[in-house]
């Protein structure tokens, strides 16, 4: 890859600005436990659209300016300890970065991405939490966002990026749009108005407990080095459809088979696990957008709207992909029905205060010992975000997240048009490039399988 060059900065926004807004609140308990995890290395996440056509640098500034300023993400200050934020201060500035051409640009995307992922954001008051960088293509080019993962979550950037990139089009203008809504309803309302969720998530923590404390753990060369690696792969129509054929055969979700196909994977990594006394189980963490839970309150709200929860498996050798994954659907369903993930504020508190008692080289070492997750899912359909006129739909749309401390491994699984693309972010002190290759050719292999035999 070459290096980047052509750097050029996004114009300061008029100094004093008062049609600027300025927008403060909480942070909730994501929020604060991405903060932590960033302290010991960036926890960032990276998300890119393609757009037709040669890029136009100046008209692009703009697009980004106009955007940004007028939807009141301007000048961020950050309060860990009194857990609030706030923008509207003077911006700091922010760098517009050109990626010159190369003869693989997907290589280059993939490089790139991983570069962005373990590059810090200097937290100064105030500061920007975005990057943006051009990798042009033939006849398009791809418009990357790096952030700070704590101030945003995938829809928001997602809405974030379509508005840019219709105004740089031409299709808005940035004046037409008013100041977006960046406070989330806390954690607190929301868990009160559903009471029976925190009485269930207390009384499945037991189970959880052990299911954790009889996971195979995986094997981290030095805890120390946090470094990430990334990876990117795609599926094209296809294999896509058959995986949602597929899962709708099986009665269970696209998301379930995900799990499973990750799962999998995961329990080949660790064969030694059949020689451990009593850590024999694999588990895996699945992220959930927990917008549709608050009454319309989250839609288009900027910040973080996430929950979580964690499946845990035996996984013998003889089980079937089929058997699998409907094992897994039907732990999904009981956690969807009874709503767990809502209540995952309750761990990430416990996490926060546990990860606040040890000295920084502990940390990095807390959650291998203590919460044993092998790999995550993140699984999101822009289709349903991104509904626009054919000039302006993404050529294509890649999303890449950092692993932090929790799991040495996450799948970013984006379906855009009829394809898929997967990024595979991963702690290069547990999987090497070339568990990462096998990763890829076994989950190609599985889909094709799938295809053939149904």
């Amino acid at each position: 890859m070459k290096t980047l060059s052509a750097k050029q900065t996004i114009g300061r926004l008029p100094h004093g600005d008062v049609s600027r807004p300025v927008v403060h609140g909480k942070l909730n308990s994501f929020q604060r436990t991405m903060l932590q995890w960033n302290s010991i290395h960036p926890y960032n996440a990276v998300h890119l659209v393609r757009v037709a056509g040669t890029p136009d640098l100046e008209r692009l500034k703009t697009s980004i300016n106009g955007t940004l300023g007028l939807r009141g993400l301007i000048g961020l200050t950050l309060n860990y300890d009194q857990g609030t934020y706030c923008y509207g201060g003077d911006m700091a500035q922010g760098e517009l970065s050109i990626l010159q051409g190369t003869e693989s640009p997907r290589i280059s995307l993939s490089a790139e991405i991983e570069r962005q992922l373990n590059t810090p954001f200097i937290q100064a008051k105030p500061f920007s939490p975005f990057r943006f960088f051009v990798v042009p293509d033939h006849d398009s080019f791809s418009l990357g966002l790096a952030y700070l993962h704590a101030v945003a979550d995938a829809e928001s950037i997602v809405r974030l990026l379509k508005e840019i990139v219709e105004n740089y089009i031409g299709r808005t203008e940035s004046s037409s749009h008013t100041e977006v809504e960046v406070r989330p309803r806390p954690e607190r309302r929301l868990l009160f108005s559903h009471p029976e969720v925190l009485a269930r998530k207390l009384a499945a923590l037991p189970s959880l407990i052990g299911n954790l404390r009889s996971s195979c753990r995986p094997a981290y060369r030095d805890p120390k080095d946090m470094n990430n690696g990334f990876t990117l792969f795609s599926l094209q129509a296809p294999s896509l459809r058959c995986l949602v054929e597929v899962a709708k055969s099986w009665g269970i979700t696209l998301n379930d088979v995900l799990l499973a196909l990750l799962m999998k994977f995961c329990t080949m990594l660790a064969a030694g696990r059949a020689r451990a006394g009593r850590r024999k189980k694999i588990s895996i963490g699945c992220i959930v957008n927990t917008r549709k839970d608050l009454n319309g309150e989250g839609n288009g709200t900027f910040g973080l709207c996430l929950g979580s929860f964690v499946i845990t498996h035996a996984v013998p050798g003889e089980i079937t992909l089929a058997e699998i994954a409907k094992e897994i659907a039907h732990r999904t369903r009981e956690i969807k029905t009874k709503k767990l993930y809502l209540a995952t504020a309750l761990e990430l508190s416990f996490g926060r205060l546990m990860f606040s008692f040890f000295s920084t080289e502990r940390q990095k070492k807390l959650y291998q010992k203590h919460y044993p997750l092998w790999g995550g899912l993140t699984n999101m359909n822009i289709n349903s975000l991104w509904q626009s006129q054919e000039r302006d739909t993404p050529l294509d749309y890649i999303r890449a997240v950092s692993t932090g401390p929790v799991t040495p491994l996450v799948m970013s699984f984006t379906t855009v048009g009829q394809a898929a693309n997967i990024g595979l972010s991963y702690r290069s002190t547990v999987f090497s490039a070339a568990d990462i290759n096998r990763l890829e050719s076994w989950f190609k292999s599985a889909v094709a399988d799938l295809e053939v035999g149904g």
